[in-house]
Formats: structure tokens, C-alpha cells, sequence
């Protein structure tokens, strides 16, 4: 995998959770027609597992 910084990782954290919350927000208002909402539902669960990924790469990394 490459090598990201800390600092470069909790970044990324901040603003994949940021970008996720917005789809949860969305998610919540009954707004989205069946499309939008099945599109929506799976840039949530991709952005779940890109921050359970960045997650344990900084677990990974401070294990060294």
C-alpha cells in the first residue's frame, strides 16, 4: 500500500466522515426517489469501508 502520513490519513477521515454524514443526512430526509436512494445507499456503505480501511491502516502503522 503507499505510505500516507498520520497527518495525510486523518485528513482523509475528516472529510470521507464529513462526505458521509451529508449522505446520511440525505438518507434520513425521504427526499430521494428509488434511484437516488440506491445510489445513495452505496456511496455510504463504499465511504464505511474506505474509513474502516483508513482505520486500520493507521492501526497498522502505529504498530511499527
Amino acid at each position: 500500500m503507499n505510505e500516507y502520513t498520520k497527518k495525510e490519513l486523518e485528513e482523509a477521515i475528516t472529510a470521507l466522515d464529513s462526505t458521509l454524514h451529508k449522505c446520511e443526512k440525505m438518507q434520513d430526509s425521504g427526499k430521494l426517489q428509488s434511484s437516488q436512494k440506491t445510489l445513495n445507499d452505496r456511496r455510504a456503505k463504499a465511504l464505511r469501508i474506505a474509513l474502516a480501511l483508513i482505520e486500520k491502516e493507521m492501526e497498522y502503522s502505529d504498530a511499527d
